[in-house]
């Protein structure tokens, strides 16, 4: 079950990447996106992972040590569980760059490649966007 949880992440935030970064001015990727529902399913597949394990994921989440996240993280499930985090979080963050940067006139061009580093390296491609923000104001 913990595979295809992982499996399934994934595949289910895909398609909204595809929109923003292959269909960006199609009317209907901005409906789609703009709602932060889009998130849900993933979020359900973290909860499908964190719940059955709170009692050891709490523990580790409130006094976070590094050796108590690399037991947390060294499983398959805590794995997964990473995983779906990950991805939730990265997409949301996708989603506001993209949203944010059609506010703002930022060229598609310009926003596939931030997107393309969000969706990899999350973080990185936040910085970038918010550097990209400033420097075009």
């Amino acid at each position: 079950m913990t595979a295809l949880l992982f499996g399934l992440t994934f595949a289910l935030a895909a398609p909204f990447w595809a929109l923003m970064i292959l269909l960006p001015r199609w009317s209907w990727t901005t409906r789609i996106v703009g709602s932060p529902l889009i998130v849900l399913p993933i979020v359900a597949i973290y909860a499908l992972l964190v719940i059955p394990a709170f009692g050891e994921v709490l523990p580790a989440v409130a006094n976070p040590t590094l050796d108590g996240v690399t037991a947390l993280l060294g499983t398959p499930a805590g794995a997964a569980a990473g995983w779906a985090h990950m991805i939730a979080f990265d997409l949301f963050v996708g989603r506001w760059c993209y949203l944010d940067g059609r506010e703002r006139g930022i060229s598609p061009f310009v926003m596939a490649p931030i997107l393309l580093l969000t969706i990899l390296l999350g973080p990185l491609g936040l910085a970038a966007y918010l550097g990209v923000r400033k420097a075009l104001g």
